[in-house]
């Protein structure tokens, strides 16, 4: 052999196992395409596909809001984005963007935020930034819109028979002078159109 030094066969003998081993798994990977990547651990390929983006699943959500002239809630159904969310936090957030008919007018002030909504034993507690008193437009009829709003919008959901407002962690009084809601609201249906 060419190799005459103890150390230069211990390389070659170390190598030659190693190239072998290189070309045969690249000859089985030859044929092949290039999308096809076949899981020992799944051939039938039912695991869900992970990708880096959330998929956005829709939802279709029932949502009150006032009609002009302050006296009935009219329903309006839309697709919103679930995404990871509860349906509570969309329906609230889709709540607050305000309606998308025309005939409508918005419930919730601009501004507002939906910090956390969870619900308990058939209560939904919704917790919101200030300016859902502090920019509220008051008035008795206003105040009514608001509060029911949002109490019959989430109680159209299952297991949701009650609302407690929060607003910044704390529980109010009211929201503009007229309603008290120091405890869980019930829906009103009757002011539905």
């Amino acid at each position: 052999m060419f190799f005459t030094s103890p150390r230069k066969r211990v390389i070659a003998y170390g190598l030659v196992p190693a190239v072998l081993c290189s070309l045969a798994l690249f000859f089985a990977g030859c044929g092949r395409d290039a999308d096809q990547k076949p899981d020992v651990r799944d051939p039938n390929n039912t695991k869900p596909d992970i990708s880096a983006r959330p998929v956005e699943s829709k939802v279709k959500v029932t949502l009150y809001f006032s009609d002009r002239e302050a006296m009935y809630l009219v329903p309006e159904e839309r697709e919103a984005v679930k995404g990871n969310k509860s349906l509570e936090e969309v329906i609230v957030n889709e709540l607050i963007k305000g309606p998308e008919n025309a005939a409508l007018t918005r419930s919730v002030p601009e501004g507002t935020r939906l910090l956390s909504v969870s619900v308990v034993d058939g209560i939904a507690y919704v917790n919101f930034s200030k300016e859902l008193q502090t920019k509220h437009w008051g008035g008795s009829a206003g105040e009514t819109m608001t509060v029911y709003s949002i109490v019959n919008s989430l109680a159209k959901l299952d297991g949701v028979e009650k609302v407690q407002f929060l607003l910044e962690g704390e529980r109010m009084d009211s929201l503009a002078g007229h309603i008290d809601i120091t405890g869980p609201v019930a829906p009103q249906w009757d002011l539905v159109e």
